[in-house]
């Protein structure tokens, strides 16, 4: 039996009955559609949502990239277990979410694109829009979409969208595989009518399995653990995204090995727990940072292994060092030429802790990590409590107001600037789901829709959104899908008049904060940044902005506060708000940063300069990077 659809409406009812499920629990996987409509999609998606309002809910948004964040921010914070589709017309609209795709691939988050194309019959060529590319006629500018994409395909025939379809939804619900899938509709197929199976419309689960690891692979991580004096956890977002963090603690409990977390981890301890070291890496507490120095074992579950977790490969110190990668994606697991244990995180911890059954770490070591991790709990709070020496607050301080202003339950999001590694050391996570950075791609611009995605995926979670002016001014718009669907984030809005992380950085590297500061054009430069007295912008006073009145303009209600004391009070006074975004602005000292914490960042330092300050820079850069390791076992 076959029903008689158009290529869209087909797709429409398939997304509106797939369903998911683990450990028993089946719920849909596509909570609705953001879109904005164009000549590649308006008369094919566009159309098939307004038919079936009551099958898929359909979002307006006001920019592609921010939709796709909201969709990444929605599917984080579920675990993977549900996200929305997206649609674009044709061209730039397609483009816009390259971004936002790649955001999604990097971070292993399930997102469907449905990007308008262009004529699959040619006939109408070159249409409004179109790339044209002399070499090669089938290239389209969707298919900037191919590398960031972890499936791709173009439904040149009706008859095409069947397989595609199934396709894009076994990569989407694979743990391993997924991340952005795009499936491009050229606008003449998708109005065309097809003959559906009825059973491609009838309701589908996919079950996700929690995979198990090979026995050998698991007894000979017990193996290591047992034969390691000095061994360290650590925790990724594939803790969190397996629900594994009661497996996490109960093992750490068991054995006594510390645990540190990666960006994408924070939470997976709680901070208070005795065995809890934070953050590591590059954005790394001293109680973390210290005790990777010197571990003789590490026990990755669920991380990457990304630069800023490794410390740019200088985390590790001791000279046997060996690594146990647990992953569900073998990619991942086998990296730093480890023992690669492929499979589900809670079902391996569970596993190790049965197999290390009476087994306990050096009781030197458990104390270590005991006593590093108090002390550290101790500079958290006198750095949060330490006032600026200028007249403006630091951002710890806002940090620590923020921290102080939640429930457990609360959700923090942020994703680019200095903000990310701040939070990554100060904020103390009392919740798996309460800490979501996003950092796989440090994307200015995702934290106020993300944090609409977060606050629709967890509606009874407060969202506090915190965003810098750079990321602010990236994407402000979705304040107006904020409002429009009545979507209540309570959004920190950090005015530190430039890009205070890159100037940070820049400074370090001896290049004086060049082109990091909003402010005026001064004797024809941008220059370099006046707290270093050096340059033609010397003295240069920032931009007339007025961010907060922006906000207040797009529809949000706004709060400002100048002091710390102001900021909380405008803290609680926007947890009594009901309905709508609120955001709350305070202006920051750019300058009063978290100190690093033996740690290293590899970006390399110019060779040549006639600047002193980067040749500095630049001894110090080589004398830094002879602690980075190859971390290649012997076979």
């Amino acid at each position: 039996m076959s029903v008689r659809l158009t290529v869209a409406q087909a797709l429409v009812r398939f997304l509106a009955v797939q369903e998911v499920e683990r450990d028993g629990a089946r719920s849909r996987f596509f909570a609705g559609c953001f879109g904005i409509f164009g000549h590649g999609n308006v008369a094919g998606i566009g159309q098939a949502l307004a038919q079936y309002p009551d099958l898929l809910t359909y979002h307006q948004a006001r920019n592609e990239q921010s939709m796709v964040h909201v969709a990444a921010g929605y599917a984080r914070q579920r675990n993977r277990l549900a996200t929305f589709a997206c649609t674009s017309s044709v061209g730039p609209g397609a483009t816009n979410m390259v971004t936002g795709a790649a955001l999604a691939t990097i971070n292993r988050l399930p997102v469907l694109l449905l990007p308008g194309d262009t004529f699959a019959s040619r006939v109408p060529h070159p249409v409004l829009q179109q790339l044209e590319a002399p070499h090669d006629a089938t290239l389209t500018v969707n298919d900037c979409l191919r590398p960031v994409s972890r499936y791709f395909d173009r439904i040149q025939r009706p008859e095409q969208l069947v397989p595609a379809a199934l396709e894009a939804m076994r990569v989407l619900t694979d743990p391993a595989e997924t991340g952005a899938v795009t499936l491009a509709l050229p606008e003449d197929v998708a109005v065309e009518a097809l003959d559906v199976p009825e059973a491609f419309l009838a309701p589908r689960v996919w079950p996700i399995w929690r995979s198990p690891p090979d026995p050998q692979a698991l007894a000979r991580a017990a193996e290591l653990v047992r034969g390691a004096r000095r061994p360290l956890i650590v925790a990724g977002g594939g803790v969190i995204y397996a629900e594994a963090t009661e497996a996490l603690r109960a093992l750490a409990e068991a054995t006594g090995i510390p645990v540190a977390e990666t960006q994408a981890g924070r939470g997976a301890l709680a901070s208070e727990h005795p065995a809890a070291l934070g953050a590591l890496g590059a954005t790394g507490t001293p109680a973390a940072n210290r005790l990777a120095r010197d571990a003789d074992l590490v026990i990755g579950v669920g991380t990457r292994w990304s630069d800023f977790t490794t410390a740019s490969k200088s985390a590790f110190q001791d000279p046997g060092v060996r690594f146990v990668n647990v992953n569900v994606a073998a990619f991942d697991a086998a990296k730093h030429s480890g023992l690669a244990v492929v499979g589900d995180a809670r079902v391996v911890l569970e596993g190790l802790a049965a197999a290390l059954a009476g087994q306990r770490v050096d009781r030197a070591w458990e104390q270590r990590a005991a006593t590093e991790s108090a002390a550290w709990g101790a500079e958290v709070a006198r750095l949060v409590g330490t006032a600026s020496a200028g007249p403006l607050p630091t951002q710890a301080q806002v940090i620590g107001a923020v921290n102080a202003a939640t429930a457990p339950a609360d959700v923090v999001v942020c994703a680019a600037g200095s903000m990310p590694g701040d939070l990554h050391k100060l904020w103390r996570a009392r919740d798996p789901k309460g800490y979501h950075v996003e950092y796989g791609y440090s994307c200015m611009g995702y934290e106020i829709p993300g944090g609409i995605g977060v606050k629709l995926a967890a509606p009874e979670r407060e969202v506090f959104v915190m965003v810098g002016d750079g990321s602010y001014l990236m994407a402000p718009g979705e304040l107006v899908t904020a409002v429009a669907e009545g979507v209540k984030i309570i959004v920190v809005l950090v005015d530190n008049h430039g890009y205070a992380s890159i100037g940070a950085l820049s400074r370090s590297l001896g290049s004086a904060g060049f082109g990091t500061q909003y402010r005026r054009r001064t004797n024809g430069s941008l220059g370099l940044d006046a707290r270093d007295g050096a340059g033609p912008g010397d003295g240069a006073q920032p931009l007339p902005v007025d961010l907060a009145t922006n906000a207040e303009s797009l529809g949000a209600r706004v709060l400002r506060a100048g002091t710390i004391a102001e900021l909380r009070a405008a803290l609680a006074e926007a947890r009594r708000h009901d309905g709508g975004p609120v955001v709350v602005h305070i202006e920051v000292d750019r300058y009063a940063g978290v100190p690093g914490y033996e740690s290293w960042w590899d970006v390399p330092v110019a060779e040549l300069s006639d600047d002193p300050a980067v040749r500095e820079a630049r001894d110090a850069y080589e004398r830094a990077r002879r602690a980075q390791r190859a971390y290649v076992e012997a076979p």
